[in-house]
């Protein structure tokens, strides 16, 4: 080395290193409190556990899973069947209220036609009595002409009250020659009588009469026996 280098080492000034600061020290632990030496082991914190009846927060609630997505022709088909079946519970109703209804029209029907069958064999009775006050005057009327105007116009009120009888339903009842029959005939006397066998009817006392099925009067009549 030369002199010349020496030299300028001599004058550069020197620089000494410093040693590096060093780390803080910890804080010193709380008084009462032990200190943890180097190499033992740090307690972990146990999770707590909710008392019984405790609510647990929204956040920690189990979230339930949404369902899953039916199948829309699925669907369609519960609706389907659904309709189908009150549909069919509609029409059952329908049909057993439509039969009740029929039934009861029925019913009404049958019971004016026996209520007016009553009133009208009620009244066409009373009328039987006069007929047949008709029917004797004319058997018993007076001879001679000057009495054949009289006469003329008792047939004809006879006939009209005879068309009125018909035209509402009121039949003669068949006797004379006929044999006794104990549903349509009144027996009023019993006779031996040549030429008619027995219970048989020979005349008629009092003409009878019917009304559809019902008897408004049975025929009075004279039986051989």
């Amino acid at each position: 080395m030369t002199k010349s280098k020496k030299k300028a080492r001599e004058k550069s000034p020197r620089i000494e290193a410093k040693p590096a600061p060093l780390p803080p020290a910890p804080e010193t632990a709380a008084a009462g409190q032990p200190e943890v030496q180097p190499g033992e082991g740090l307690a972990v914190p146990l999770p707590e556990v909710a008392a019984p009846g405790a609510e647990v927060p929204a956040a920690e609630a189990p979230v339930p899973e949404a369902p899953a997505a039916e199948d829309p022709l699925q669907a369609l088909q519960k609706e389907l069947e659904v309709a189908r079946a009150q549909a069919d519970e509609y029409l059952d109703g329908w049909q057993r209220s439509r039969a009740e209804f029929l039934n009861y029209k029925r019913r009404v029907e049958r019971d004016l036609e026996a209520a007016h069958s009553v009133a009208a064999a009620s009244i066409l009775t009373r009328y039987l009595v006069v007929l047949d006050d008709i029917e004797r005057a004319l058997k018993d009327h007076p001879a001679g002409a000057d009495f054949e105007g009289w006469v003329e116009g008792i047939r004809l009120i006879q006939r009209k009250l005879q068309m009125i009888l018909e035209s509402e339903g009121v039949e003669r009842i068949p006797a004379e020659g006929q044999m006794f029959d104990p549903t349509v005939h009144e027996a009023a006397t019993f006779e031996k009588c040549d030429g008619f066998h027995e219970g048989q009817v020979i005349g008629i006392l009092q003409q009878g009469y019917r009304l559809g099925d019902r008897i408004l009067r049975p025929a009075r009549v004279r039986v051989a026996q």
